[in-house]
């Protein structure tokens, strides 16, 4: 390991970039190690051409840097890639590139973590050592797309929503989202204003809410609790999409439980719509039920409706590949690569180990958790 490294952060995304930052304010030496070419891949390569923020500036900043005054309240993604970058720049930050990282191992007897390597230029294998390990690979390191009986004698194109970035390309076409959280809702709409003939699947009970209310609801939660907070998000989300029985017209419901209540334990998000619910109640985009199987061209859905399809996108979401190489840790993180502490205690494990960005809290916990484990790893040194 280079000289002097101390503190070994895994992943170079927006968690990595904050933790890296906030070691470097403490004067605390650090080696970053990125599996991709450039940090903040999800955002700089694998993301939507029209994706805006959907929380407000000041719930995304990293720490010991505010986005400009004169950006908007929700910065395009093109904005947020600028932030990235002029934030790297400023804490000169320099991520090692290419390095997948195979094994991680605390070593009792030098009480030091070893981490082993796969560097992607020269295909050999690279260990280094520190004295503690930040996993910052995020919560969404790994494209997931279920698997569907059939799906290899689909004629069409099927991708996962990271590989997809505008709906001019799919013009005239029938295409089919799966999956109905933010990103496969804001892709439906996308692909219906280039003229694409869309379908989404909502398989799942969602909460629909607008920027500006989930804007009030964050600036309540300061005052309130999350019961009164939830109860008029519901309240305004009926006012202005509909009730219950309006909704499951167009084949959506609302969860039981709130939409706070929900990202908190669950760390399920709400729909921030930006149009697709509008869409969807004048019938440009159509609502179906699971996806069961593929048939040629044809999709299966529950209840034995089938419709014919050009293209399947699967914005299904990610998982996570830690518990693969992170090895010896029985306490911090579960199989799937989440934290097992509940918050705020879940940033810091045993043996200099802790993880950044993966309490399902956005970048607001992500900033949190580099500032937490900075000033806990400066305490010890």
């Amino acid at each position: 390991m280079p000289e002097g490294k101390s503190v070994i952060v895994v992943g170079a995304g927006p968690s990595g970039l904050a933790a890296a930052a906030c070691l470097s304010r403490l004067s605390i030496p650090y080696l970053i190690l990125e599996r991709e070419d450039c940090y903040a891949s999800l955002w700089k390569e694998k993301a939507y051409d029209r994706l805006h923020l959907h929380l407000a500036k000041k719930y995304c900043e990293l720490p010991h840097m505010e986005m400009p005054a004169d950006w908007p309240k929700f910065p395009s993604r093109q904005q947020f890639v600028q932030y990235l970058d002029d934030y790297a720049d400023r804490f000169g930050i320099r991520p090692m590139y290419r390095r997948s990282v195979e094994s991680g191992r605390f070593d009792e007897s030098e009480k030091k973590w070893n981490v082993v390597v796969r560097n992607g230029e020269s295909g050999e294998l690279e260990e280094y050592s520190g004295r503690f390990l930040v996993v910052a690979s995020g919560e969404t390191s790994d494209a997931f797309v279920p698997e569907i009986d059939g799906i290899n004698t689909f004629t069409g194109r099927v991708i996962h929503s990271t590989q997809y970035k505008s709906g001019k390309e799919y013009a005239d076409m029938n295409v089919l989202v799966v999956g109905s959280g933010n990103s496969g809702m804001e892709i439906a709409l996308d692909l219906s204003d280039f003229g694409a003939k869309t379908s989404i699947v909502v398989r799942s009970p969602i909460h629909i809410l607008s920027r500006e209310m989930v804007y009030l609801g964050l600036m309540l939660l300061k005052y309130v609790s999350y019961n009164i907070v939830d109860s008029f998000m519901v309240i305004l989300s009926k006012l202005v999409y509909g009730g219950d029985t309006t909704i499951s017209k167009y084949g959506i419901s609302r969860p039981e439980e709130g939409p706070f209540f929900l990202k908190v334990k669950y760390g399920k998000y709400p729909v921030i719509d930006t149009g697709t619910i509008g869409k969807i109640k004048s019938g440009v985009i159509q609502v179906l039920p699971k996806l069961v199987s593929i048939r040629g061209g044809e999709a299966v859905f529950e209840g034995g409706q089938s419709h014919p399809f050009d293209a399947i996108i699967f914005a299904t979401g990610f998982k996570r590949s830690t518990n693969k190489w992170l090895k010896g840790d029985d306490y911090l993180l579960n199989e799937d690569g989440l934290p097992k502490p509940s918050f705020p205690n879940h940033w810091k494990g045993k043996n200099g180990l802790y993880c950044a960005g993966l309490a399902r809290r956005g970048l607001y916990g992500a900033a949190m958790d580099a500032q937490n484990i900075a000033n806990d790893i400066k305490a010890q040194l």
